[in-house]
C-alpha cells in the first residue's frame, strides 16, 4: 500500500474510493449531457467536506473538548483543529481566545470515503429518516446538514462514550448554482427530498 509523508511521520494512504470511481464512470457523463457542458471540467465535483463540532460546555469542563476531539478524530480519520472564540460575548461568559469546539476539513480520498460512509451507513441509521431537505443549499452550490448525535457513526465505541454531541457537515462542491449541486449530489446517492 502506498504511504504518504506528513509532518508527524508516515500515514497510510486510504484505498481508492468506490464513490470516486462511480463519479468518473457514470455521474460525470450524465452531468455533462444534462447541463450541456462544453468540457467535463465544467461539471460539478466535490471540493471538500468540513466537519464541525461546537462544545460550548468546554468553558466549564475541559475534558468535554478532549472527548470531542477524540470522537471527531475517529469519525474523520484525521486529527481536528481546536477552534477558539473570535470575540468576547459577556452574556455567554465567553472571552476572546477561549477553546469552544473543533473542526476538520477532508479532501481527496478521505473526503470520498467519508461521503460514501455518510450516504450508505450513517444516514440510514438515523431515527425516522425520510430523506434530507433540499432547502439546505447556500446559493453557491454547497450543502450543509446537522447531525444530532455522534453515535450514528459505527466507529464510536460505546464504552468510551460520555455524552451526546451534535455536529455540522458542510459538503462544498464546485457547482455554480444550487440546481447543479442538487443534481450532482442526487446522482452521487444523497437521499434528497423533493421540496
Amino acid at each position: 500500500m502506498a504511504k504518504e509523508k506528513s509532518a508527524t511521520g508516515t500515514l497510510e494512504k486510504p484505498p481508492k474510493s468506490r464513490l470516486r470511481e462511480h463519479y468518473r464512470t457514470s455521474v460525470l457523463p450524465e452531468l455533462v449531457k444534462e447541463f450541456n457542458y462544453s468540457t467535463p471540467m465544467q461539471a460539478p465535483r466535490l471540493e471538500k467536506i468540513v466537519l464541525n463540532m461546537g462544545v460550548g460546555q468546554a468553558l466549564k469542563e475541559s475534558k468535554l473538548l478532549e472527548n470531542s476531539v477524540r470522537d471527531l478524530t475517529v469519525i474523520a480519520g484525521q486529527k481536528p483543529v481546536v477552534t477558539t472564540a473570535k470575540k468576547a460575548i459577556s452574556n455567554f461568559r465567553l472571552r476572546e481566545g477561549n477553546k469552544i469546539g473543533c473542526k476538520v476539513t477532508l479532501r481527496g480520498e478521505r473526503m470520498y470515503h467519508f461521503l460514501d460512509k455518510l450516504i450508505t451507513v450513517v444516514l440510514p441509521r438515523l431515527r425516522d429518516f425520510q430523506g434530507l431537505s433540499s432547502k439546505s443549499f447556500d446559493g453557491r452550490g454547497n450543502y450543509a446538514l446537522g447531525l444530532k448525535e455522534q453515535l450514528v457513526f459505527p466507529e464510536i465505541n460505546y464504552d468510551t462514550f460520555d455524552r451526546i454531541r451534535g455536529m455540522d457537515v458542510v459538503i462544498c462542491t464546485t457547482a455554480k448554482t444550487d440546481e447543479e449541486a442538487r443534481a450532482f449530489l442526487k446522482k452521487m446517492g444523497m437521499p434528497l427530498r423533493e421540496k
